[in-house]
């Protein structure tokens, strides 16, 4: 692909980089952002840079936070008693949307994937075993994907939380398995979130 301009092709290259943004698109968004005022890219690009910069992680839960604490965690009318264990800030974002679910989270940053390298130690599991014997937690529910690493997580999980007296449940299989569950629907997620089961061992 032929560009006039270093300039275009040094911006389409870096665009290009994003999930989902082939070449051509990137060309098509680079050449829109181009044709916009000047004032308007500015602030998508202020935007972005800040974003990168100024983001931080709640210091209790790990989700993605303007502040120390995030809004959730911070949020008095919660229930306190269940944690909500999911995968990353995407699991979150989708269970909040089902407006079903209204105790805390905890991000473990990924799940147990051997393949990949990914072991317990990796994960924000160490901080979560902090947190219950400090908090009012009656219920865990796992909402991790239900594949093969989703279930080895929950499984390691469920064993590291046999010491305390805590329900340990999961998300309904109204989740396909082998799914991931930031493509769920809403309603199947919300329904699953409802309908959690006891977790079996």
């Amino acid at each position: 692909m032929n560009f006039p301009s270093k300039l275009i092709e040094n911006a389409v290259t870096e665009m290009a980089k994003l999930p989902g943004i082939g070449r051509k698109t990137a060309l098509r968004l680079v050449l829109h952002l181009l044709k916009k005022d000047e004032e308007n890219t500015i602030a998508l690009a202020d935007a972005i840079t800040t974003m990168r910069t100024q983001i931080q992680y709640c210091k209790d839960c790990h989700n993605i936070s303007d502040a120390e604490v995030c809004a959730i965690c911070a949020n008095p009318v919660r229930d306190r008693s269940i944690i909500c264990v999911v995968e990353d800030t995407r699991d979150v974002l989708a269970i909040e949307n089902t407006a079903q679910y209204k105790g805390m989270y905890h991000v473990l940053g990924g799940i147990i994937s051997p393949i990949e390298g990914v072991g317990p130690s990796d994960l924000h599991i160490d901080s979560l075993m902090r947190r219950i014997p400090d908090s009012e937690t009656k219920e865990i529910i796992l909402a991790l994907s239900p594949t093969m690493e989703g279930d080895t997580t929950a499984f390691y999980l469920t064993k590291k939380f046999k010491p305390y007296n805590l329900k340990i449940s999961t998300i309904a299989r109204g989740i396909p398995v082998g799914g991931e569950l930031e493509y769920a629907d809403e309603i199947t997620l919300g329904r699953s979130i409802v309908r959690r089961t006891a977790y079996e061992l």
